[in-house]
């Protein structure tokens, strides 16, 4: 389907983010997957959009994303306050298990890159253990560092899966993507942060009444207070976008 290959994109502070659902998200992925080629999907949130103000190689990568995923609940109000409203929020938890899940029905395979030691092991564990016939092309923690590129470069193009996850965090994880999904030609490759900590149980979720109310924020600085540098984004995200809404000249249709 032409929509699915060429989804409908919203502008947030300059950084491109499609409007697609969960359901869409997924197919999209399977087209990827299925047609080769060099995808680079994003999960963008109020994190991804702040560094980008101010690092123009991270805002290049954003903009020349095959597909950005609306990860955040600020996000979602951010395209909803600028008139351009997005479906819902597609969170890279989510998308993670629908990936495994689509790889298990459609005999495709995953490589895990990233997060602490054994955290990626971990993850490859439950999803094999939620999706029986997961085929786990590999898994590996090392780091975004150039001295280990080759390295890791030469274990997935070994392993040749058709998603390639990387757990590096912004904007290290998809910096490193744009760097080398090139020279690995892996179909899918997308930066998902600290999901693997969520999937393997190294890190809590929010309980789903704070995820819908918009409070995960909250949930992680309580658990993990030395996040508070991190956290000051939010604010100045929140400002950033009543800024421009209230800046424009026209009303927002």
């Amino acid at each position: 389907m032409e929509f699915l290959r060429q989804p409908p994109a919203v502008d947030v502070l300059g950084v491109p983010v499609h409007n697609v659902s969960r359901a869409e998200t997924v197919e999209l992925l399977r087209e990827m997957a299925k047609e080769g080629g060099v995808h680079h999907v994003v999960t963008v949130n109020p994190e991804f959009i702040m560094i980008a103000q101010n690092n123009c190689e991270f805002l290049t990568v954003l903009r020349g994303a095959a597909l950005s995923l609306p990860d955040g609940t600020g996000i979602v109000w951010a395209s909803r306050i600028l008139g351009t409203p997005v479906r819902e929020r597609v969170t890279g938890v989510d998308v993670v298990h629908a990936i495994a899940a689509l790889a298990s029905r459609e005999g495709l395979s995953m490589f895990l890159l990233g997060a602490a030691p054994g955290v990626a092991e971990r993850t490859a564990q439950v999803l094999q253990a939620e999706n029986p016939g997961l085929r786990i092309a590999g898994t590996f923690a090392g780091s975004p560092s150039e001295g280990e590129e080759d390295d890791i470069c030469a274990r997935i193009a070994k392993a040749q899966p058709h998603f390639l996850l990387v757990a590096y965090g912004p904007p290290r994880q998809d910096l490193w993507i744009a760097r080398t999904t090139r020279r690995l030609q892996v179909p899918v490759a997308m930066g998902v942060g600290g999901t693997f900590d969520f999937i393997a149980g190294v890190a809590r979720r929010a309980p789903l009444w704070m995820q819908k109310a918009g409070l995960e924020w909250l949930h992680r600085l309580i658990r993990q207070p030395h996040r508070w540098r991190r956290m000051l984004t939010l604010p100045k995200f929140v400002l950033a976008v009543l800024f421009l809404r209230f800046s424009r000249r026209q009303p927002v249709r």
